[in-house]
C-alpha cells in the first residue's frame, strides 16, 4: 500500500493508543499466573495479536471484551505446531524464555525481517541455566526442550537487546531455584527493563537488582491474578507531537508524564530543540516552532531515531545523534533507512559507525521506501505533511504498533490518501 501525502495545515487533538510494550508484558505475566487476570485498555495491533495467538496455542485462554481482555493462565500444554511470532521481536524473545516452562519440545519461528535479527545471546543464557535449546547461525528459528527451569546463574550482554534481559526476568520467578542474571556489558535501553520490572510488580513479583542494573536476583515466587491497566504509548505519541512542532498545533492525550517508557524523552528533545511544549494533566500540546539543532545520545530511546532525525531535517544547524548501533538490528537497518530517506528529501546526512549528523535545511517531497518498517513510514510521513508531494511505500506496516496512524493524521488535518481512501 502507498500513502500519498500533500502539504497540509495541521491542528487538532487525538488520544494516543495504549502501549504495545506494556500490553505484551501484561499478556506474558498474566499467562504465567495461575488464575484469571484482566488487562485494561490493551493495544490491538499486529504485534499484540501475534502474542495472543502464540499464547493461545500453548493453553492460555484470552477473551477479548470491550476495552479489556480476560487472560486465564497457568495451565500450559504442548502446542501442536510451530509457534509463529510474526514480526514481533518481543513476542519471539519472551516466548523463547516462556517455552522453557512448557511441556515438550517447541519450535519458535518468525517472519522474514525478524528471522534476520540475532537471538543467540538469549539461547546461550538459557543453556547456562540447563535448558536444551538451539538456533542456527545466531538467528530464528529456535528449538526449546521445556519441562521446567532449574534456575541458577546466567550471564549475557546488556547492549544487544534489553528484551533478552526482560525475557529471563519474566520466567525467573517460575524457576525451581533462585536465579541470578549478570550482564557482561552495560545495559542499554534500561527503561524497557524497568518497564518489565514494573509489570511484574503489578502481578505481585519482586526482583532485587544492583544500582547499575548489571545484576538481578529473583527468588522462586508466584504471579498473582490482577487488573492490569495499560498506559498510553509514548513511542506512538512521538509522531503527532513531532508533527505539531513541525507544522501546526497538536494536542495528544492519554499520556503519563511519570511513565517509565523510554520514549517519554521526546518531551525533553522537543524542548531542547526550541519547540513550544505545554503539559497539562495527561495531555501534551506542541506548537510549530523554529527548531534548532540538537546533540543527543539515542541509546536508551533508540526507537525514536527516525522521529528525531526528521525533526533535525528542518532545524537550524547540524544535529548530532549518537548511540545508534542497535538501530541497525530493528525491522530494518534504521540508520541506513533514515539516511536514505533524508537524502531522497534533499537533506544531508552523514553516518559514521553509531553516529549520524544531519544538516537542517528545506526538505523536498520524495518517494520513501519504508523498508516495511513502521517507524520509518510514520516518521517520514511527518515531513511529507510539511513539504507535500511525498509517497510512503509499504504504508500498511504501521499496523505493527499503530493501526490508527493514517486515520489520526487525517483527523489532524493531514491530506493523505491510501489506496484510493
Amino acid at each position: 500500500m502507498k500513502a500519498s501525502i500533500s502539504e497540509s495545515k495541521v491542528t487538532g487533538s487525538i488520544s494516543i493508543p495504549s502501549s504495545k510494550s506494556y500490553t505484551i508484558r501484561g499478556l506474558i505475566c498474566a499467562a504465567l499466573t495461575c488464575g484469571t487476570s484482566e488487562i485494561i485498555h490493551p493495544l490491538g495491533s499486529d504485534d499484540t495479536e501475534a502474542a495472543m495467538e502464540v499464547l493461545g496455542k500453548v493453553g492460555v485462554s484470552i477473551q477479548q471484551l470491550k476495552d479489556r481482555w480476560e487472560v486465564s493462565g497457568g495451565q500450559f500444554h504442548q502446542a501442536g505446531s510451530d509457534l509463529f511470532c510474526r514480526e514481533s521481536a518481543a513476542t519471539f524473545r519472551f516466548m523463547t524464555a516462556v517455552s522453557t516452562l512448557l511441556p515438550g519440545r517447541h519450535r519458535l519461528t518468525a517472519g522474514p525481517s525478524l528471522s534476520q535479527r540475532p537471538v543467540e545471546p538469549l539461547v546461550k543464557a538459557l543453556r547456562q541455566l540447563g535448558v536444551t535449546c538451539s538456533s542456527k547461525r545466531d538467528l530464528p528459528p529456535v528449538v526449546i526442550d521445556g519441562g521446567g527451569l532449574r534456575g541458577g546463574t546466567t550471564e549475557l550482554p546488556g547492549d544487544i537487546s534489553s528484551q533478552f534481559v526482560s525475557a529471563l526476568l519474566m520466567v525467573a520467578p517460575r524457576a525451581r531455584e533462585e536465579m541470578t542474571i549478570r550482564l557482561t556489558t552495560p545495559l542499554e535501553s534500561a527503561p524497557f527493563v524497568l518497564m518489565t520490572l514494573d509489570t511484574m510488580q503489578w502481578f505481585g513479583v519482586s526482583v532485587a537488582f544492583s544500582e547499575d542494573m548489571d545484576e538481578f536476583q529473583i527468588l522462586p515466587q508466584l504471579y498473582h491474578p490482577t487488573r492490569y491497566r495499560v498506559e498510553g504509548d509514548w513511542s506512538s505519541a512521538s509522531y503527532p507531537l513531532a508533527l505539531g512542532a513541525l507544522n501546526g498545533e497538536v494536542s495528544v492525550s492519554n499520556l503519563s508524564t511519570e511513565s517509565l517508557q523510554a520514549d517519554r524523552k521526546i518531551l525533553s528533545i522537543l524542548q531542547d530543540m526550541g519547540a513550544s511544549v505545554i503539559v497539562k494533566g495527561n495531555s501534551v500540546t506542541v506548537r510549530k516552532s523554529r527548531l534548532k539543532a540538537i546533540k543527543t545520545d539515542m541509546s536508551n530511546c533508540i526507537d525514536m531515531l527516525p522521529t528525531v532525525a526528521v525533526l533535525a531535517a528542518t532545524a537550524d544547524g547540524v544535529s548530532e545523534l549518537t548511540g545508534l548501533g542497535r538501530a541497525r538490528l530493528k525491522e530494518s537497518d534504521r540508520v541506513d533507512a533514515v539516511r536514505e530517506g533524508l537524502e531522497r528529501m534533499g537533506i544531508t546526512a552523514t553516518v559514521e559507525e553509531d553516529r549520524m549528523t544531519i544538516t537542517g535545511s528545506q526538505p523536498n517531497g520524495a518517494t520513501i521506501d519504508s523498508k516495511d518498517d513502521h517507524r520509518i513510514a510514520m516518521a517520514f510521513a511527518l515531513l511529507g505533511a510539511v513539504v507535500g508531494e511525498t509517497v510512503i511505500e509499504g504504508a500498511e506496516c504501521v499496523s505493527k504498533t499503530y493501526p490508527e496512524f493514517w486515520d489520526q493524521l487525517r483527523n489532524l488535518g493531514v491530506e493523505v490518501t491510501t489506496d484510493g481512501k
